[in-house]
């Protein structure tokens, strides 16, 4: 059993997105964007990661890379995130914002980011690893 998505979105849904898209647009746009991006586009980027076997903590550690060493330092990493096809999302999210963002300020927006996807994909782990029962997960 998953946790309750937001009303109206699957998993399924929400994976679906185009998070590279939203990303662009959220960091790009401000406002409403970034409140999307925040909202549906971390939830879909935490259910695609997962989806992947990506664990939270790499994520976490994803966000600290950038924010001493920035966006497209990040995007360059050979190995972002652990797995191949993990690494090619990863990969065109951050090459998204690394192609609008511009400040100090922007890096630590994406981080920020990055941070709220891990946030997320721990609390999908945590409700998933309680909600097994004891002696089944």
């Amino acid at each position: 059993m998953h946790p309750t998505p937001p009303p109206g979105k699957t998993d399924d849904e929400l994976a679906a997105l185009d998070v590279a898209a939203l990303v662009r647009y959220g960091f790009g746009f401000g406002g409403s964007h970034r409140a999307t991006l925040f909202g549906d586009g971390a939830a879909g980027a935490a259910v695609a990661l997962d989806r992947q076997g990506v664990l939270p903590r790499a994520v976490a550690f994803l966000a600290a890379i950038v924010r001493s060493g920035g966006t497209t330092y990040a995007a360059e990493l050979p190995e972002p995130v652990p797995g191949d096809a993990a690494v090619q999302l990863v990969r065109g999210w951050l090459e998204s914002a690394a192609s609008v963002v511009r400040t100090v300020d922007g890096e630590q927006d994406v981080a920020r980011w990055l941070e709220s996807v891990a946030a997320l994909m721990a609390l999908r782990l945590t409700y998933r690893t309680r909600s097994a029962g004891p002696g089944t997960g």
